[in-house]
């Protein structure tokens, strides 16, 4: 069986056909070259209604992770020289692109700011909001949200940049591993927002520019005042989101990154404010507790999102949320539909580029999408790549710069087509007068006449100008049944004012007739913190799918539930309102299951107290078996998170915690349940074994449960790893790339696995012997160490159309796959996987179709161990000839 023959196939391929004779260029001009050929054709798929375009090349834009594009044109790029699991500090910057003639290539290029591993990119007016990595000493200290300002637009920052967020990404595994897990992408919605994405490396104690803390365990959404100020957790529960995709609505969807082996995948989710999506302790055994993903969609590596909403784009491209996969080279648009509060949604391929990263758009309508293209983990300075999308027959319409247009352009702005012309008109409004903003906005607003989105805006807008003082016309709006949803949304939107919004309008939301008035009114309830809303929130009912997965199954974690979305909602509005006396008083009651589902999150000793009596007076048997389990979940906690550790990128998935602790009730309900467990007859004792074993809570006399063992961080002992089997299969891509690194290998080995393992079949080191597949002769003055071992446990990673395995069909309707070694005008010869070569008659060839994937399937690698994996690394990098 061949284990490591394919793994270059396109690099190689490459080289063949375009008659590089290699023994004659330079290391460096090879790059050069495939560089060239291999970025043009991954940047040749899209609809047929656009125009794609090169716009800038690795000479200006290498390694980019991220761009934005300002409202008047100007391309902000995020060059990541040190990647996601380089460390070196020194090499990354924000470059500015300017296509002054508007013909569709650069004509100015600026480094407006240096900065390290830049990951999001806002351009706003004079400010240019970036979130980066920051070193100090030479090693990663954290992640900072940061604003430059251009006041003279010549394209470089006028000083030094101005802190929002200070440490909002973890320094001990950015220094151990790099940004991979990192907080990635920052985004303006209409109301005013920066929304941030955060990875699960989480954060402790960034402090924004009040000084406000705040910990995060796990990834999310983290939103932020543009100013720095009023940070909060928006959504949680997510592994590794890259950006998100804001609507007119604020409506918020991500596309999820995989659990590396673990089988979750790529999740489409819509993000709902105060939300729970469960990663990693709650999406499989108690999946009944969090708002699914709308669809998995198998393997991927979810980046940069849009949500395109621009006049000069066809009514099919125009309103979806756009999200780019990096590891699949794809750019998806999702058709969402309504579905009660939630959407339902169905994802159709759109643009294809070499591992996109990112992509935004103008008021123009000038779309840019970045490639890393094949730039590897730790950057390149050859690879990488912008181009500009553009409808057929789009003409430029210039975008006035709104500094220098009255407040009534400014309110006609507002009411633009355009999701980009409203965002800058609101900012540049709001930057002037509050005073003139709440006047124009308001007019918006109370306008029936408008278009919803348009109203929106104005709603949005004017509770930002307004304030305080906007209050009561928003509760005025309340009664609008039209914009209910987005009155109640801004009222309840900045804590500051809440002192002074009333209860009432959320109360009569809680009884809309819509779902989606109902959900704001049960998340404003929640920010309220008032108890007084707890009665209405205990009434929402609870669907039948709120059910725990059977012990050894796989709840739906990924299976559209939009039932359970407004009970979900009104939970985490009673936690936060803490309201545990009206939820014991609820147990027994038509609204025991909310009540109780509600009591799991809260760790209060009167919860535990009310728990204990309510058993006492239940005579339902079911009814006692739920307090039983709540009881259960409340007996541990999950430990406070100190940033002091991370699950890695297998965690342990069963749940409920992660880190469990005791906290001080923890000994009153073992002692409760102990003393039930011996009254119980055998089934009963069944019962609590069960129970001991789902919730993890380590009663040795019940029994039940699994012996589990920590997933620790990855820490390489080279004494310790040299004859253990399989690492390659049991541990991630980054860990393997982590592990290889400090492990010099031996060449001589990694040359008798070459043979071993087949290779040799396919592929030749020496320029002698029969013309095989790619040659790998001089591999080692082409890639380096880090890019033979992607391309071999990433086989699929920079195919590129033309250079793909080859699909034959010949005139007796044989089909035969492989790669083309050889080819003339009479003569096609074709090597497959297992070596067998073919020879065939062009004029017996009836068709040829070329293959987007390689032939090697991921995971040949697998049997592996470390050493023996950079032994053949190793060797393959030393071969220079």
């Amino acid at each position: 069986m061949l284990k490591i023959t394919f793994g270059l196939v396109s690099t190689f391929l490459l080289l063949y056909w375009n008659g590089m004779n290699l023994q004659h260029h330079e290391g460096q001009e090879v790059k050069k070259a495939v560089t060239k050929i291999d970025s043009l054709p991954n940047a040749t798929s899209w609809p047929a209604e656009l125009d794609v375009t090169p716009f800038a090349g690795a000479n200006l834009t290498p390694s980019p992770a991220c761009l934005a594009v300002a409202a008047t044109g100007e391309v902000y790029v995020g060059v990541d020289m040190i990647g996601s699991l380089g460390k070196d500090p020194g090499k990354g910057s924000i470059v500015r692109l300017v296509d002054s003639n508007n013909d569709g290539k650069v004509d100015q290029n600026t480094t407006f700011a240096k900065v390290d591993d830049p990951r999001g990119i806002i351009s706003m007016g004079d400010q240019v909001f970036v979130l980066h990595t920051t070193f100090a000493n030479g090693k990663a200290s954290g992640m900072d949200l940061v604003v430059f300002e251009d006041k003279n637009h010549d394209g470089v920052a006028d000083g030094p940049s101005n802190p929002l967020i200070q440490g909002i990404s973890n320094p001990t595994f950015l220094q151990s591993r790099g940004t991979d897990h990192s907080t990635n992408g920052i985004r303006m919605g209409i109301d005013g927002w920066i929304y941030i994405a955060v990875g699960d490396f989480g954060f402790h104690e960034a402090v924004d520019r009040s000084g406000k803390k705040l910990t995060q365990l796990g990834g999310g959404i983290v939103r932020v005042r543009p100013d720095g100020t009023e940070m909060e957790v928006y959504t949680h529960g997510m592994r590794n989101i890259y950006d998100v995709a804001i609507d007119p609505y604020m409506n918020i969807f991500t596309r999820d990154n995989t659990n590396d082996g673990g089988g979750w995948n790529i999740r489409f989710s819509n993000q709902i404010q105060s939300g729970e999506y469960g990663y990693p302790v709650l999406f499989k055994n108690f999946t009944e507790e969090i708002i699914p993903a709308l669809i998995d969609l198998g393997g991927g590596s979810g980046t940069g999102s849009l949500f395109l909403d621009d006049p000069t784009w066809p009514a099919k491209y125009n309103r979806v949320p756009m999200m780019a996969d990096w590891g699949r080279s794809q750019v998806y648009v999702h058709r969402v539909t309504a579905d009660g509060p939630t959407f339902k949604q169905n994802e159709e391929e759109f643009i294809k580029l070499a591992q996109i990263t990112d992509l935004d758009v103008d008021a123009s309508g000038r779309m840019y999408l970045a490639a890393w293209d094949g730039a590897g983990y730790s950057g390149n300075p050859g690879k990488g790549f912008v181009v500009r999308a553009v409808p057929k027959g789009w003409q430029y319409k210039a975008f006035k710069d709104v500094k220098k247009s009255s407040v009534k352009e400014l309110e006609a702005l507002l009411k633009s087509e355009s999701a980009v012309q409203r965002l800058a008109a609101q900012q540049e409004l709001l930057a002037r007068s509050p005073k003139e903003a709440a006047k124009a906005s308001w007019t918006i607003a109370a306008n029936k006449s408008l278009p919803l989105y348009i109203r929106a805006a104005g709603i949005f807008t004017y509770g930002q100008a307004a304030g305080k003082e906007g209050i009561a016309n928003l509760v005025k709006l309340t009664d609008d049944s039209d914009v209910r949803e987005f009155a109640l949304r801004t009222l309840a939107d900045r804590k500051p004012n809440l002192d002074k919004v009333p209860t009432e309008p959320f109360m009569k939301g809680m009884k809309d007739a819509s779902p989606r008035v109902q959900i704001a009114a049960s998340i404003g309830l929640g920010r309220l913190g008032r108890i007084e809303a707890a009665p209405a929130l205990l009434a929402v009912k609870v669907p039948s799918s709120f059910v725990s997965p059977e012990k050894g199954t796989e709840g739906p974690h990924a299976t559209p539930n939009s039932a359970i979305v407004p009970p979900h909602i009104a939970v985490r509005s009673l936690v936060a309102i803490h309201a545990v006396d009206a939820c014991v008083k609820a147990i027994g009651t038509e609204n025991s299951t909310i009540a109780l589902w509600a009591l799991r999150y809260m760790h209060d000793p009167k919860a535990v107290s009310g728990l204990i009596a309510a058993y006492g007076q239940a005579k339902d048997e079911a009814l006692k078996k739920q307090i039983l389990t709540t009881l259960g979940r409340l007996y541990k906690e999950e430990a406070p998170y100190d940033g002091s550790w991370w699950w890695s990128t297998r965690p342990d998935t069963h749940g409920p915690y992660y880190k469990a602790i005791a906290w001080e009730s923890s000994d009153a309900i073992k002692t409760f349940l102990i003393g039930e467990w011996n009254k119980a007859d055998a089934s009963g004792k069944k019962f609590y074994a069960e129970l001991n074993g789902r919730q993890r809570m380590g009663i040795d006399e019940f029994g039940g449960e699994d012996i589990v063992v920590e997933k620790q961080e990855l820490k390489i002992d080279l004494s310790k790893i040299q004859n253990k089997k399989g690492q390659i299969g049991e541990n991630s891509i980054e860990d393997v790339m982590l592990a290889i690194a400090k492990i010099e290998g031996n060449p001589a080995l990694g040359k008798t696995l070459f043979t071993k393992q087949g290779c040799v079949a396919c592929h030749s080191i020496t320029k002698n012997g029969p013309l095989k597949g790619p040659y790998m002769g001089q591999i080692g003055s082409i890639m380096n160490r880090e890019q033979i071992a992607e391309s071999i446990l990433k086989p699929n990673a920079s195919i590129s159309q033309g250079f793909a395995s080859v699909l034959i069909t010949t005139k007796d309707e044989k089909s035969y796959m492989g790669f083309v070694s050889e080819e003339s005008a009479e003569k096609l010869v074709l090597r497959d996987i297992t070596g067998a070569v073919y020879t065939f008659k062009m004029s017996d060839v009836t068709s040829r179709k070329e293959m987007e994937n390689s032939m090697m399937p991921p995971g040949l690698a697998n049997e592996l161990s470390y050493e023996e994996f950079a032994s053949l690394v190793t060797f393959l990098s030393q071969q220079k000839k």
